[in-house]
């Protein structure tokens, strides 16, 4: 009898733990306005996110640029690196290849980004710029090889006169292999300069021939982003003012945009990839295009001034910041300038006579300190006068609390910059905790950038509960409208063989894109914006905790639709009658659209092995006279949609 009366209590307490719940949406009162372009995706160069990644170009260190010029190739016979006489001002090295009839010939391998990735029946587009030094014609022959060293494709190349000139040949993959090279042969005898040797799939994003690896941004394109910051974070500080990122190397001709060292080549003063550079072939031109490309409004990033403070004290003089203001007023021209400008001709030449419509621009990336107010200062001075239509977004340092961020607050409010970047790399339980963060922030001051987020779960990795943790967060971002105005998950993407930071959105390897349940989480929220923020409560409160549930609501009034976004946190199945209070008319029989992305398992990833463990499901309820009920999975995330009519 004892044991029965304890188990009738457990089940007793069970209920009373999560008993149905009752949600009130008023879809009377609609509140703030949520910016279109609300949620978005923030681009850096790191875990071999540019070149090696988004970037379609397969070969590494193309134009023998790096501090060791034969960086990922293997030159056989007789091949040395010189710069006399060059082809790229900007990027003098060549490589002169001189075939004195070796049984084997004279070449190069190189072996591309961890490997090239090639897909059988696919085709390559090779090119290089080459001269013969005695005017005659000489022979290459163009191999891909596979990781087992067997030639997959052929292709065979002319080159003669002794002025530099542009070749290339395309060649077709005969099988499919993640780990392959590409090998190049003089064939014939003499002497043969070559310079910038590139190969792009044919196939790219766009089809352009200096494109973007198609399966990458398309996943971005995927996502539905409103907008797209670029193209750092810590990169654009460089571990030096010299290796800063300097938006003006990054356009112009592809060939000739100088190399710059990867800012994550050093980690806190340890060197991690020594062959990890920027060739700057994605860059600001690209980056433009590809927001263009996305529907997103572009939100570039530029130096102040300071080098990254955590791995530098070297920074410009204030009264020497004349140059970089002078940048920062330049790029807007190359974005927004008419083609008669210096700039903006500079942008048609390229290829886009129309303007960007750039309306963000933000001024250094996580600095702290009295050092950035005083430099933000004069950048603040000349842009508000001479672009005042440019929204400046200002930094409350790299973390979201502290000494750093208490002294930023009040100087960005002080300085009147329209938004401040908050950064947050936190645990699951802290954005949990922290989804009324924004309840109680000055609605009359700057508005908020969640620039660079991501939930850290002790282990680093991407999986369910950090996902879950970041949607629960997120419907304090939502319900905030009126004060958060941009949010954008970070860092982007990561190769799996070559990474220096967890966890990331979406990660691939040279064949392979793998989504993650947080890529998931941005995706069902970008999908799902909204126009208007709609109240949203349980017994008069707003939910962001009781019984670890969370939610946050809109309307959509292009669409007159409602949706509803739940998350519960917990491992328990809920029941929630939601109730549409106000509505104008009933919406018995209406079809709720359901999305969910949930799992039994929190710790569940998904993996090169089994990319779809974790995906969005889609269901439907019908609705009642003025709402729905819901029964909510645990570790879940929900939207409901549901029309109400005019």
């Amino acid at each position: 009898m004892k044991l029965r009366a304890i188990i009738f209590l457990m089940a007793i307490c069970s209920q009373s733990l999560f008993a149905q719940k009752n949600f009130v949406v008023d879809v009377k009162e609609t509140g703030a306005e949520v910016q279109p372009d609300m949620y978005g995706v923030f681009f850096e160069d790191i875990n071999f996110g540019a070149d090696g990644g988004l970037y379609a170009e397969l070969i590494k260190n193309r134009s023998f640029e790096f501090d060791q010029p034969f960086v990922g190739w293997l030159p056989f016979g007789n091949a040395e690196v010189k710069n006399e006489n060059p082809c790229f001002d900007r990027n003098p090295n060549y490589v002169r290849l001189n075939e004195t009839g070796l049984r084997r010939g004279t070449g190069l391998e190189n072996n591309g980004f961890r490997g090239i990735g090639y897909k059988k029946n696919d085709t390559y587009r090779f090119s290089f710029y080459a001269r013969s030094l005695d005017g005659g014609e000489k022979k290459f022959g163009i191999e891909l090889v596979s990781s087992g060293e067997e030639v997959i494709g052929r292709g065979e190349i002319l080159v003669s006169g002794n002025s530099w000139e542009k070749y290339q040949c395309i060649i077709k993959s005969n099988a499919t292999d993640a780990k392959g090279k590409v090998r190049v042969v003089l064939r014939s005898a003499g002497e043969v300069d070559l310079d910038h040797i590139s190969m792009f799939p044919t196939e790219t994003w766009k089809n352009r021939e200096n494109g973007l690896r198609k399966d990458l941004a398309e996943a971005l394109y995927e996502l539905n982003p409103g907008v797209f910051r670029f193209p750092g974070g810590c990169i654009i500080e460089g571990n030096t003012l010299e290796t800063r990122y300097q938006w003006k190397n990054s356009v112009g001709p592809v060939e000739n945009r100088p190399l710059n060292e990867n800012r994550w080549n050093y980690t806190f003063k340890h060197r991690f990839f020594p062959d990890y550079y920027q060739t700057y072939g994605l860059g600001f031109y690209e980056y433009f295009l590809l927001s263009e490309d996305l529907g997103a409004e572009p939100l570039p990033v530029i130096s102040c001034g300071l080098a990254c403070q955590y791995e530098s004290t070297e920074c410009v003089h204030v009264d020497d910041l004349e140059p970089y203001i002078e940048d920062a007023v330049d790029l807007i021209e190359f974005a927004n300038g008419p083609v008669d400008s210096e700039w903006g001709k500079v942008r048609a030449e390229m290829g886009h006579p129309e303007p960007f419509n750039l309306k963000y621009l933000a001024i250094g990336n996580e600095q702290w300190g009295e050092g950035y107010v005083e430099r933000l200062i004069p950048f603040m001075e000349v842009l508000r006068e001479k672009h005042p239509e440019i929204k400046i977004i200002g930094t409350a340092g790299p973390t979201p609390d502290g000494e750093n961020f208490d002294f930023l607050w009040p100087k960005m409010t002080e300085l009147k910059v329209d938004l401040v970047d908050e950064h947050y790399y936190r645990s699951p339980e802290w954005f949990l905790a922290n989804a009324e963060r924004y309840d109680s922030y000055d609605r009359n001051g700057p508005k908020v950038f969640a620039g660079e987020f991501a939930s850290h779960h002790e282990t680093r990795d991407n999986n369910l509960r950090a996902a879950i943790s970041e949607a629960a967060f997120m419907t304090g971002l939502e319900r905030n409208a009126d004060i958060v105005q941009l949010a954008t998950y970070a860092p982007l993407f990561a190769h799996y063989d070559a990474w220096q930071w967890k966890p990331d959105m979406i990660w691939f390897d040279n064949l392979q894109v793998v989504r993650t349940p947080n890529y998931y989480v941005q995706q069902m929220y970008a999908h799902n914006t909204g126009t208007n923020v709609l109240n949203i409560t349980a017994d008069g409160a707003n939910i962001t905790g009781q019984d670890s549930l969370y939610a946050s609501a809109v309307i959509d009034e292009n669409t007159s639709e409602v949706i509803v976004k739940v998350i519960n946190a917990s491992d328990e199945v809920q029941d929630i009658d939601i109730d549409l209070k106000g509505l104008k008319h009933s919406i018995e029989k209406a079809e709720v659209k359901i999305t969910c992305l949930h799992s039994n398992q929190p710790g569940a990833i998904n993996t090169r092995e089994a990319p779809n463990t974790l995906v969005p499901t889609h269901s439907s309820v019908w609705a009642d006279e003025s709402g729905f009920k819901l029964k909510v999975q645990g570790n879940a995330f929900y939207v409901c949609r549901v029309k109400i009519g005019k």
